[in-house]
């Protein structure tokens, strides 16, 4: 039943659009609604989105970087701080991995490029509401090769234990698949992808899919 209730929320998710270009947003709510997504609200403050979520708990906040008064990267902590259930992506042109890994320590779900597809934004969306994170792919192997750079931040994992099979699944992951698509390259169900998820995170100690790409390859796993 559980799974049955996230599926129907992940199809039909309820969001805040955030963002100050008020045509650009305005023609990405059509869109999301033609496509099914209830948009239950759409501002162009990123202070007017922390409130509104603490009010409405939507399932997502889909969130630019760049806005007048507070970035999006600082709003996406007062989310996370006021409505702990309710997921971000970020929505925005910067595509540099600074300003990624600023959102996703920030505690940003997603992060998607504005050209991207209108599908693609609408996958991101349904990912997040199911708990789940999405990068846009062009962006996730450039910031898998940034942190294969040595930092020295992170201490070996050699004790993470990870079976091959969540090894194959955890570098699918670090490269941007979402869950149907490493059941597809792996030819496995999605259930089971699930499960090995979970299994990863708990091995790895960390609470969301991009931080355990994160640990795990700064970590020498990948």
């Amino acid at each position: 039943m559980a799974d049955r209730l996230s599926a129907l929320v992940a199809d039909r998710p309820r969001v805040i659009v955030v963002d100050d270009h008020q045509l650009f947003r305005s023609s990405l709510v059509s869109l999301l609604r033609e496509r099914g997504v209830m948009v239950v609200a759409e501002v162009g403050m990123a202070a007017e989105a922390v409130a509104l979520a603490a009010e409405l708990a939507p399932d997502v906040v889909l969130m630019d970087l760049n806005m007048p008064g507070m970035s999006g990267a600082e709003a996406t902590q007062r989310v996370a701080a006021v409505a702990p259930l309710v997921s971000v992506v970020i929505l925005t042109v910067i595509a540099d991995e600074r300003h990624v890994m600023e959102a996703l320590l920030a505690g940003a779900r997603g992060y998607m490029l504005k050209d991207s597809p209108i599908d693609q934004i609408v996958d991101g969306i349904q990912a997040a509401a199911r708990g789940e994170s999405m990068i846009t792919p062009r962006i996730a192997g450039r910031l898998v090769q940034r942190l294969r750079a040595p930092s020295g931040l992170d201490a070996p994992l050699s004790g993470a234990e990870l079976t091959p099979r969540e090894r194959e699944v955890l570098g699918l992951l670090a490269a941007g698949f979402d869950n149907p698509e490493i059941a597809r390259s792996m030819q496995i169900s999605p259930h089971t992808v699930k499960n090995h998820v979970s299994s990863i995170l708990i091995k790895l100690q960390v609470e969301n899919r991009i931080q355990a790409a994160v640990r795990a390859v700064r970590g020498g796993l990948l």
